[in-house]
């Protein structure tokens, strides 16, 4: 990933934030002279090694299965937000005109090295962490236990858990940093009024400006 160094992201515990509210990652994979990409939400396990680690599960008959085998080096990406950024909301341009449409957008960068799980408890525990992680919000939670221990036990059949241990950790937060702060406060004005207020928060707290 192209990189500059004032886009550079290396806070382990911002990142790790980040990804667990953002969960959905891409994982991408080489082999047999094949780059293949699979999408799955992610646990991310924060006080595991140097850089956490990385849990989720996958069909069987999915080729990732056969490919994670032999502790395959893998690189995750998760997609945090982005935007699209008009010249109009730079204070710059009612000076000088001299600006131009961009793009913001964060993203976070995990390599590792993958293997299969295959031990049954394990698994469920990855599964009923998930299942409550993400039912947490609903009125009623549903539990695994809601369903039928026999049917439960035969979908476990199907898939297989993934570990990931990362090995470097890297954010990209392309947020204005290369302008001045008044264009960056504008911009983060603008972000607010059309709903994007996370990003807009993130974007002042990166580059250490208030909004006007």
């Amino acid at each position: 990933m192209y990189l500059p160094p004032h886009f550079e992201e290396r806070r382990l515990e911002l990142l790790h934030d980040l990804m667990k509210k953002h969960p959905f990652g891409c994982v991408v994979t080489y082999s047999n002279g094949e780059l293949d990409a699979n999408h799955l939400p992610f646990e991310i396990v924060s006080d595991k090694g140097d850089f956490g680690k990385l849990l989720a599960h996958i069909s069987r008959q999915n080729p990732l299965a056969e490919v994670l085998k032999n502790d395959a080096d893998v690189l995750v990406i998760f997609r945090i937000d982005d935007v699209y950024i008009s010249p109009n909301w730079y204070v710059g341009k009612f000076e000088h005109h001299k600006v131009v449409p961009t793009w913001n957008y964060v993203v976070i960068h995990a390599k590792g090295k993958a293997r299969i799980i295959e031990d049954e408890k394990v698994l469920r525990g990855i599964l009923a962490r998930l299942t409550r992680e993400h039912e947490s919000n609903q009125n009623v939670p549903w539990k695994m236990t809601d369903a039928p221990s026999e049917f439960i036990s035969e979908r476990m059949k199907h898939i297989v858990g993934i570990q990931i241990e990362i090995t470097d950790l890297v954010g990209k937060f392309k947020l204005s940093q290369n302008r001045n702060k008044n264009d960056i406060s504008s911009v983060a004005t603008a972000l607010a009024s059309k709903g994007k207020s996370d990003l807009s928060n993130l974007m002042l707290s990166i580059s250490n400006v208030k909004e006007t």
